[in-house]
């Protein structure tokens, strides 16, 4: 009688309209597999021993690479879904693919459309891919194209029966698995040396539902496809009169990787992160099973897939996610500099420091008041310093931001500072017009720091933390701010997710960009980069220590990852990594369970340009002499 009670409460609770999409609708079954054994399904109960698997990944060339025959048989089990993973700028170099007026587009016309957006292979990070395949019209000598990072075949999912067969096929097959959606990556996550791609950048289903259930949660709600990008979500938003939180960034996939890392927006200090969004997830994985993970079941799926990481315990394809009502957020710009065409004085550059420091006081009224903000500040080759932000306030008038913002430009006015200041608008990052073309891959690295409040509350530690930004300003790094404040409490039911600890004390996710040209440097010359940029780090990190960073914008090489990116959160993380994939299907560099792994390159770079293999084992080669 207990039982039925308890199915019955269960039942109240969880269900509502539990229909899924149609594409969900089409699923592998065990009487699909037939003999064809390489797609059957795994189960966790017969896995072999890590230790006892091969020592690497399979690639083009190696003994246990599928044959050309499996490869087919696979693209008829996928409908014809299976696609060769050609760089899109092979096209610019010799050999079968040069076409010399499609080289020309992807050079001068890709800035006005969503060709690397669409394409099923770009990420937009070239040197994570190894950088083998860049675009230009004149190939330096001896300049080649090779496959590099990009993967072998890309499954173009649109049902989840093709998810599964590709979860599979990599899982019997010891194949590298990599997922992909709009390609915004930019340290190698969605790259792989002889990989096998699941793209799911068409998975851009929606449905609004007026009225859903799920546990304590009571109201609207919209059903969404993983490959929905954020400026896709606006027209729905505005269909519909409604909000729902997605990245400012309009082809950020809204419901993959940015909202399994955490995912900030310009309402985090209103209605917290991405991944304090679902109710309910519908996910595909590493045995090949597509199931529901929401409160009530799977639960522990739902709690690493909010925050937990992308590409680590399976491939998401769609979501319920909480709707809230229609918000407006508007912007109020201002800039300030010092400098300009002249060198700046001592004197100039102490009252650009000064407005620094006024800028970072008022930050905490920004976020106090469910705002956010959005800034840059820069040095130039003159020792000029400028800074420009956007400050960003949900539901107000006009009148009533520029209010908000008039004792900030008052007190950088009586500091000597000439500021510039633009009426409010719509924040350019919401709900403006877009229909997300002109992405193009770059090459440059960053680190990023999730500043606690107490930086900015403790005057001793505010001195320090001033000065260490300002100190990495001044090595010449362009250095991102942004103000939110996405606590427990904004974030609501459901709670209880992976997101990184350290996002609910922090005021401020910092960024620290570096603009040195990474395309065909050496090996010594990256490292050497790379040193001086963590140089800088070390300097936010010293002034706090045991906070934590971004894992979707963050440097590849931070140190203690694990406590940066999950903090206390990674060992439970972990826990659920090793049950849920044994087999170590899903990698992902500086991921949960990653450390199991390592990319073994030519050049000893941290790139996604060579095989992966067992960490043991390549620590064993290592002792031998095998490898450097």
């Amino acid at each position: 009688m207990r039982t039925l009670h308890a199915t019955v409460l269960l039942a109240l609770f969880a269900s509502v309209k539990c229909a899924n999409f149609a594409f969900e609708e089409d699923q592998l079954t065990d009487a699909d597999v037939g003999d064809f054994s390489a797609i059957a399904f795994g189960d966790v109960s017969y896995v072999t021993a890590l230790a006892d698997a091969p020592d690497c990944r399979a690639q083009p060339g190696s003994a246990d690479w599928p044959l050309e025959q499996e490869w087919s048989q696979l693209n008829s089990s996928l409908g014809g879904a299976l696609i060769t993973g050609t760089p899109p700028a092979a096209v610019c170099y010799d050999g079968p693919f040069k076409d010399a007026a499609a080289c020309t587009f992807l050079q001068r016309n890709t800035s006005s459309n969503r060709f690397y957006i669409n394409n099923p292979v770009t990420v937009l990070s070239e040197w994570a891919e190894g950088d083998t395949c860049h675009a230009t019209l004149q190939p330096l000598d001896g300049e080649t194209c090779t496959q590099g990072g990009f993967p072998v075949y890309v499954v173009n999912a649109t049902t989840v029966r093709q998810v599964q067969l590709a979860v599979n096929f990599a899982r019997n097959k010891n194949l590298r698995l990599i997922i992909k959606n709009t390609g915004h990556d930019f340290i190698g996550r969605s790259s792989g040396f002889g990989s096998l791609s699941i793209w799911t950048h068409w998975l851009k289903d929606f449905e609004f539902l007026p009225s859903y259930r799920m546990g304590a949660y009571r109201g609207k709600a919209a059903r969404v496809g993983a490959g929905i990008e954020s400026w896709e979500m606006f027209a729905h938003m505005s269909e519909h009169n409604i909000t729902t939180v997605v990245a400012g960034g309009y082809t950020v996939g809204a419901y993959g990787g940015w909202m399994a890392g955490g995912g900030h927006s310009a309402l985090a200090s209103k209605y917290g992160l991405g991944a304090d969004q679902p109710l309910s997830i519908q996910v595909v994985t590493a045995d090949g099973r597509f199931v529901t993970a929401d409160p009530f079941q799977n639960t522990d799926l739902f709690y690493a897939l909010r925050g937990g990481g992308g590409s680590t315990y399976g491939v998401v394809t769609s979501a319920v996610v909480k709707v809230h009502p229609f918000t407006t957020v508007l912007a109020n710009s201002l800039a300030f500099s010092v400098g300009g065409t002249n060198t700046a004085t001592p004197a100039d550059a102490e009252k650009f420091w000064k407005g620094f420091d006024l800028y970072h006081e008022f930050g905490k009224d920004i976020v106090d008041n469910g705002g956010t903000a959005c800034y840059v500040s820069r040095r130039s080759g003159n020792n000029s310093f400028s800074f420009t932000t956007d400050i960003e306030l949900p539901d107000v008038s006009a009148d009533s931001l520029a209010e908000f913002v008039q004792p900030l430009i008052d007190d950088l006015t009586a500091a000597g500072l000439n500021v510039t200041s633009q009426p409010p608008s719509l924040a350019s990052n919401w709900l403006a017009s877009s229909q997300g073309v002109g992405d193009r891959p770059g090459s440059s690295r960053f680190g990023s720091r999730l500043l606690p409040r107490a930086n900015f509350d403790d005057p001793d530690l505010f001195r320090e933390t001033q000065l260490a930004l300002r100190q990495s300003v001044e090595m010449g790094y362009m250095f991102h701010g942004i103000h939110i404040k996405p606590t427990e409490e904004v974030a609501g039911y459901p709670g209880n997710n992976a997101a990184n600890p350290a996002f609910r004390n922090t005021i401020m996710h910092a960024d620290l960009f570096d603009s040195t040209p990474l395309r065909g440097a050496t090996p010594t010359a990256f490292k050497e980069a790379h040193a001086r940029l963590a140089s800088a780090m070390d300097l936010w990190r010293a002034v706090s220590p045991g906070a934590g960073a971004y894992m979707n914008e963050c440097d590849l090489e931070e140190p203690d990852w694990q406590q940066a990116f999950f903090g206390s959160n990674y060992e439970r993380l972990l826990a659920i990594k090793k049950s849920r994939d044994p087999w170590g299907v899903f990698y992902a560099p500086a991921t949960v369970g990653s450390q199991d792994w390592v990319v073994v390159t030519e050049d000893d770079l941290p790139t996604q340009n060579g095989p992966l293999c067992r960490a043991e084992a390549v620590a064993a080669w290592k002792r031998g002499g095998k490898v450097k």
